[in-house]
């Protein structure tokens, strides 16, 4: 690609490197996602289908899966400020050790895959697979005060193949976040929540691929074999 100022060829730092990427699925979680759920995101459910898609391919290709997750003490004492009154009067959303904090069903690797509230609270990472994660974060983004970003480092990743609920708050810091610290990203548009046309405008300006889920598996899908 030239650039017309400086008349170059001009690098694209931002092209997704897909065999060095790691799946970031955001909050998809019952209290979040299903059905008459406290805090249901319209959307969500009908995005579960793809994001499937999405674990099962990188499941397949052997590549890292990590599943960021929120947990509200039932006192407030972790929650950001705008729902914090909320939990202290009593609402019950992705509560320690419920149901209602556990991932999706069909998005689990194994139906007996369950979070380990105190690990993840304390800050460490839950393995559930050779590849597969679960990170706790306290607030919109899954960088801020977690490992999430030693943790890519550890596994080589230098690209983030982003999807989940609700594109306005969680993936959008996420992104930006990721953005900051220099990864190349994607957002799988058509599974995650909550998207709208300005927002992909607002990504595609700071370098982020909007792919849709078929396009993204075909892709996968053209890494050569001993190339893995």
């Amino acid at each position: 690609m030239i650039d017309p100022i400086i008349g170059k060829t001009k690098m694209n730092y931002t092209e997704p490197d897909l065999i060095m990427s790691a799946l970031v699925t955001i909050d998809t979680q019952r209290d979040f996602s299903l059905p008459g759920a406290p805090a249901e995101i319209p959307g969500t459910l009908d995005v579960i289908p793809n994001m499937v898609r999405l674990l099962t391919a990188y499941r397949h290709y052997g590549l890292p899966i990590i599943h960021i997750v929120r947990l509200y003490r039932t006192d407030g004492s972790n929650v950001d400020l705008s729902r914090r009154g909320m939990i202290e009067q009593g609402t019950r959303i992705v509560e320690p050790g419920t149901d209602g904090a556990e991932l999706a069903p069909d998005l689990k690797p194994s139906s007996d895959a369950k979070l380990d509230a105190d690990l993840l609270l304390s800050g460490a990472v839950q393995q559930w697979g050779q590849k597969e994660y679960v990170i706790y974060k306290s607030r919109w983004g899954a960088f801020y005060d977690t490992p999430l970003h030693d943790h890519l480092g550890r596994l080589g990743v230098n690209t983030l193949v982003v999807c989940g609920c609700n594109f306005p708050n969680c993936p959008r810091t996420t992104i930006y976040e990721a953005s900051e610290r220099d990864y190349r990203i994607v957002l799988v548009d058509d599974a995650v929540s909550g998207i709208y046309e300005r927002g992909k405008d607002e990504l595609r300006n700071i370098g982020v691929h909007l792919l849709s889920t078929d396009t993204l598996i075909q892709r996968l899908g053209t890494i050569n074999e001993s190339e893995r």
